[in-house]
């Protein structure tokens, strides 16, 4: 690492980046945000940052700019920026359609391609977490925001509902790095707290709940992630030529959806996944 700008010695492999890349460009994750309302954690993060006008934020993991797009709204000025160019492609559509401009720029999250104290805020929703080195990011995050600067973070819980979704999907997936500890442990507290360490003035956690709602059946809901979440997509193509194995997937993908169903027997769907919110000053 130099003064002003991230090395790449902790930069995901070429071929581990472009099989991540692969995964969550399958599908359609900007009509998936939408059509669940994903964008919902981007205002809570974006309200809790207290991100405004004349403010310069950084979203590490952006995606279809769930948090970007929401901090372009509320006046500052936002950097976009993800592994996976396809999903920003349909994100700068939608921020033209919602007249406000941003930059989109690819970068890795454990060797973000910006300088040092570049930001006044750092987030990351459900996006930073699914990089396999949890302190390269930590670091990163830390380097690039500016002393006495916020980084937020909304990241899934390792006791909730997405720690059900995700083993469903496991064993359909390629295997993570050996030594990668599970994306979840984000939204433990504890976990977060020795990541950031004492480079940190001070740091709040509050789980919070994103609901997932779609109007018909758990069946629909099934559907709608088969068609547009990069992960499940990949997890179905993996068995789609294994007859077996494709139905248990089909059987277990739907009794997931079903007994986690908190909505009432006639509709809507709703699933409800705990996340921990994180705000943290970065040291003076």
């Amino acid at each position: 690492m130099t003064d002003q700008q991230t090395g790449t010695t902790k930069a995901l492999p070429d071929e581990v980046r472009a099989a991540v890349r692969e995964t969550w460009a399958l599908g359609d994750y900007s009509r998936y945000c939408k059509e669940l309302d994903i964008q919902q954690l981007g205002r809570e993060l974006v309200d809790a940052c207290g991100i405004g006008a004349s403010q310069r934020v950084l979203d590490v993991g952006a995606g279809a700019g769930n948090v970007a797009i929401c901090a372009a709204e509320a006046g500052a000025d936002v950097v976009a920026s993800d592994i996976t160019v396809e999903n920003m492609k349909a994100g700068e559509r939608e921020a033209s359609e919602r007249g406000v401009e941003l930059e989109w720029v690819e970068g890795d999250a454990q060797a973000l391609p910006f300088g040092d104290s570049e930001f006044d805020v750092v987030t990351s929703s459900a996006g930073a977490m699914f990089a396999p080195d949890h302190q390269a990011v930590a670091d990163e995050l830390l380097r690039v925001c500016r002393p006495g600067g916020t980084i937020g973070m909304a990241n899934f819980t390792p006791d909730g509902l997405a720690a059900e979704f995700f083993a469903v999907l496991a064993p359909y997936l390629p295997p993570p790095p050996p030594d990668a500890p599970s994306p979840l442990m984000w939204g433990d507290e504890a976990h977060v707290r020795e990541l950031f360490g004492d480079r940190v003035s001070s740091l709040e956690a509050s789980e919070r709940e994103l609901v997932e709602t779609v109007p018909g059946s758990p069946t629909e809901y099934c559907d709608l992630y088969k068609r547009t979440f990069g992960p499940a997509v990949a997890a179905f193509a993996s068995v789609e030529d294994d007859p077996e194995r494709s139905a248990n997937l089909d059987r277990e993908f739907l009794e997931f959806a079903t007994n986690a169903n908190a909505g009432p027997p006639e509709g809507p769907t709703e699933l409800r996944f705990e996340y921990l919110l994180v705000l943290a000053l970065r040291r003076g």
